[in-house]
């Protein structure tokens, strides 16, 4: 029997067990520093940040909530320089919180080298479950390529499979109008 080089059980297969081992995940393993409050003029987004679209109705919401009730969830970042910080994670919170008019929020500051920064913002999104399987995709590429990982050891650190790992990139592959519907969630 030939191997096949398609999606094989399909995407739904796919998107099986997204909930991952936070005992495993880098985010468990680091110990995070509260430091208080941040001027958001001083936070810049991730260069690397794995979502790349950000749902303005979904902003706004958070917006609105974020003027009710203030920022509950602090954001991560690290420091880049003297009063420059680098999100690692919750640039929806933070782009919520400038919406929201706030001139400061609350962060953890983490000392990460760029490797890390990469792998703690693509699992803190795998974890939420609401990144699209085409922006996955795209994460898992950019380890493979950027830190030289094999698939299982990429599989190891996102606590997947091999073969979920290999699926995932294989979705790279598909035509663009494909690629899109997925992005889209027209398709699962």
């Amino acid at each position: 029997m030939s191997k096949k080089k398609a999606l094989g059980k399909g995407l739904s297969a796919l998107l099986e067990g997204s909930e991952l081992s936070s005992s495993k995940s880098l985010a468990s393993d680091t110990p995070r520093t509260p430091i208080g409050l941040i001027s958001l003029k001083h936070i810049k987004p991730n260069a690397k940040q794995p979502r790349q679209s950000f749902d303005k109705s979904a902003l706004d919401e958070l917006a609105h909530s974020i003027k009710q009730f203030g920022l509950i969830q602090p954001v991560t970042v690290r420091k880049r320089s003297d009063k420059v910080y680098e999100l690692i994670s919750g640039e929806r919170r933070w782009r919520a919180a400038e919406m929201a008019g706030l001139e400061q929020i609350p962060a953890y500051i983490r000392e990460t080298d760029d490797d890390s920064m990469l792998e703690l913002a693509l699992i803190e999104n795998i974890q939420r479950d609401d990144l699209d399987p085409v922006e996955i995709a795209q994460s898992f590429q950019r380890m493979v390529e950027e830190l030289g990982l094999t698939h299982e050891e990429l599989g190891q650190k996102v606590s997947k499979s091999r073969s979920a790992v290999a699926n995932y990139l294989r979705l790279l592959k598909l035509p663009d109008t494909i690629q899109l519907a997925l992005r889209n969630r027209d398709i699962s």
